[in-house]
């Protein structure tokens, strides 16, 4: 049996490793380590009382207090809606009408993966189907057009995990959920941060273009303005969708979740327009949309269950108690993190890392005097950077599984793309106003 609540951490993380690295699903396994720390805690109990029938109650009062939100109401819908896209033939349409917009810009065609990233994103919140629906139009068109392969597949790894920056977010829901953070503040604060980080790769793109010309073939297509007028059909009705549901937002017309009702109304519309919705891929749409939100949902109750129990045994208090005694300051704490959040991303992901860490990090941060809307945003640029983080990044493997090329050479493309995240990271740090603009001009 363990008292020294730190020691107990340690075995803690421990016993979960073990959990996840067997294979096991990960809301299992965190149920399992919050039972294997129950047990391994030393404490008494009323000789009327066992230790299981604490363990149960423990179980019932996390799952119904984590899921018992109305706000989580938006995190269904918001998958809906970006399955109904996916699924139908939107993501083609834009790619199609962006492309003779880009024909006079340095670096061409290759900066259609970092602006049909930002629209998908903003229509899907999801960077695995951001990625994924992206890549597969994306990838083949720029190669059998001789682009820059280095570029092509660079550009997608760090401008797909804009799906968990530029709202609607499944990460903004969840983390707005678990730390009580307007998720409506969240969605407009991730904007200037999404299009900054967005802009960035762009330019990256560009200076890239102008110091090796040869990245770009020479003989590419010529569009007339006629060709830009008649594409403004293929992607008006995407920009119309994404100003219904941030627009909504920031004017106070709607909640996040009336917003998401909305969104899903628009893209329902949006496929009927284009005459692609069929009772098949509509059956699809919805099969996917509650696999993922009952996958989300075991998640959060398993992290809200081992969150208590740490609270519990006492570990989230000795552990605040050691930051705050470590005299640390707030931006090595910030760093340290940062580094956790990388190495975490390394075998979870993004939303178990949001769901089991929040609880915890979230007061120890606040302790260092951090705003939970700034540590929001700082949360998701740090789980999109554990997307492309070697050595299993998650986004790498939905590249490799789309281009069939090999791991190691797209960690070695993206590493640029890297770089800028963490830059990006150290703007919002300095300069914690980007994130704040927006926000405090809300009408409430």
């Amino acid at each position: 049996m363990i008292s020294d609540p730190l020691i107990l951490l340690i075995a803690m993380v421990i016993v979960l490793f073990s959990f996840l690295l067997s294979g096991l699903w990960i809301g299992f396994s965190l149920f399992a380590t919050g039972v294997a720390t129950m047990l391994l805690y030393d404490f008494t109990l009323p000789p009327t009382i066992s230790i299981w029938s604490k363990i149960g109650g423990l179980i019932a009062n996390s799952s119904w207090n984590s899921l018992d939100s109305w706000s989580l109401v938006a995190l269904p819908l918001f998958v809906f809606m970006g399955e109904i896209l996916y699924h139908t033939d939107i993501s083609n349409k834009l790619f199609n009408g962006l492309l003779p917009w880009f024909s006079k810009i340095p670096g061409k065609l290759l900066h259609l993966n970092v602006v049909a990233c930002s629209m998908f994103a903003a229509v899907s919140g999801s960077s695995a189907a951001t990625t994924a629906t992206v890549g597969k139009i994306t990838l083949n068109e720029l190669s059998k057009r001789g682009y820059s392969k280095s570029l092509s597949v660079g550009s997608l790894a760090g401008a797909g995990t804009l799906g968990f920056l530029i709202p609607p977010s499944l990460i903004m829901i969840i983390y707005g959920v678990m730390s009580n953070v307007s998720i409506g503040k969240l969605f407009i604060a991730g904007i200037i941060p999404g299009l900054l980080l967005g802009g960035l790769y762009s330019a990256y793109i560009i200076i890239a273009a102008l110091i090796k010309p040869d990245i770009v073939p020479k003989d590419s297509e010529n569009f007339t303005l006629k060709d830009k007028l008649n594409s403004i059909k293929d992607i008006s009705p995407v920009f119309v969708l994404i100003l219904l549901v941030l627009g909504s937002i920031y004017m106070g017309f709607a909640t996040p979740t009336e917003a998401a009702a909305l969104g899903v109304l628009g893209a329902l519309l949006i496929a009927l327009f284009f005459k692609n919705l069929t009772w098949k891929n509509f059956v699809l749409s919805m099969k996917n949309t509650i696999k993922t939100t009952i996958m989300i949902a075991f998640i959060m109750m398993g992290a809200a269950f081992l969150s208590q129990v740490a609270g519990f045994c006492g570990i989230t208090r000795s552990l605040s108690l050691y930051v705050a005694q470590s005299n640390l300051s707030p931006y090595a704490l910030l760093a340290i993190v940062g580094f956790m959040y990388l190495v975490l991303g390394a075998i979870l992901d993004g939303v178990s890392m949001v769901v089991m860490t929040t609880p915890i990090i979230l007061p120890i941060m606040q302790n260092a005097g951090f705003e939970p809307l700034w540590f929001g945003i700082f949360l998701v640029i740090m789980v999109e950077l554990a997307q492309i983080t070697p050595p299993v990044g998650f986004s790498l493997f939905v590249i490799q599984g789309i281009s069939d090329e090999k791991v190691g050479n797209i960690i070695k493309y993206s590493f640029p793309f890297f770089l800028i995240m963490i830059f990006v990271v150290v703007l919002l740090a300095l300069f914690p106003q980007i994130v704040y603009f927006l926000p405090s001009h809300m009408i409430k």
